[in-house]
């Protein structure tokens, strides 16, 4: 808990910082150097951060998904959290065909995702209270911290045949179908939800694979 403060605190304070060292604060009255953080409360919420910070998906992070994960021509997919959009344009070069849907806390984040993916369904919302249930796959970039809430949503929630991926971190409630990893680039954990092993929580062992292209 002590470290989720620490991590809170930082996003918090780098924005003033960071004007504030570049030197074009120099001479303003030190009220002034709370500009970039009261701009950051309104652009996204206290609320929204025990989620992640703004960290955008590359472009190329999800290269070679759709190697793994073979989705239908207008199937639902969901990016949980979706920022600025990055996420779902990295989701509509793998599947030009899918459905995309994201959710937004962050009022001024999703009126600009919109504007940048008009092509998909953005709503601003909390990833958390929406229902991951008629989605195909949701795709997801947060903090190590909630994952394992992403985990139990994940399980509680999904139908089988469904998928979750995240980019970078694990989610420990669940054992990995694939990890895919390519040169330069994040881990994706990839997760295909299946009937669970009563008492487990997890699904059958014996389709589990890891794939890691070089």
């Amino acid at each position: 808990m002590t470290s989720i403060r620490w991590r809170r605190l930082m996003i918090a304070s780098g924005f003033p910082l960071s004007f504030a060292l570049s030197g074009l604060a120099s001479g303003w009255s030190a009220v002034w150097w709370l500009l970039p953080l009261a701009l950051l409360a309104v652009a996204y919420p206290v609320r929204a951060w025990s989620d992640a910070p703004l960290f955008p998906t590359g472009a190329k992070a999800l290269a070679g998904l759709d190697e793994l994960i073979d989705l239908r021509a207008g199937a639902r997919v969901l990016d949980a959290g979706c920022g600025l959009g990055h996420g779902l344009q990295a989701l509509r070069r793998t599947w030009p065909q899918a459905q995309l849907e994201g959710i937004e806390w962050s009022r001024p984040w999703q009126l600009i995702a919109a504007l940048r993916c008009p092509w998909a369904t953005i709503r601003r919302g909390d990833m958390w209270a929406q229902s991951w249930a008629e989605h195909d796959l949701v795709y997801l970039f947060q903090r190590p911290e909630s994952m394992p809430r992403a985990a139990e949503k994940a399980q509680r929630e999904m139908r089988p045949g469904s998928w979750l991926v995240s980019l970078e971190f694990e989610a420990k409630g669940l054992r990995p179908h694939a990890r895919l990893q390519q040169p330069g680039q994040r881990p994706v954990w990839i997760y295909a939800i299946r009937e669970t092993r009563p008492g487990t929580g997890h699904g059958p062992r014996d389709h589990d694979s890891s794939v890691d292209p070089s």
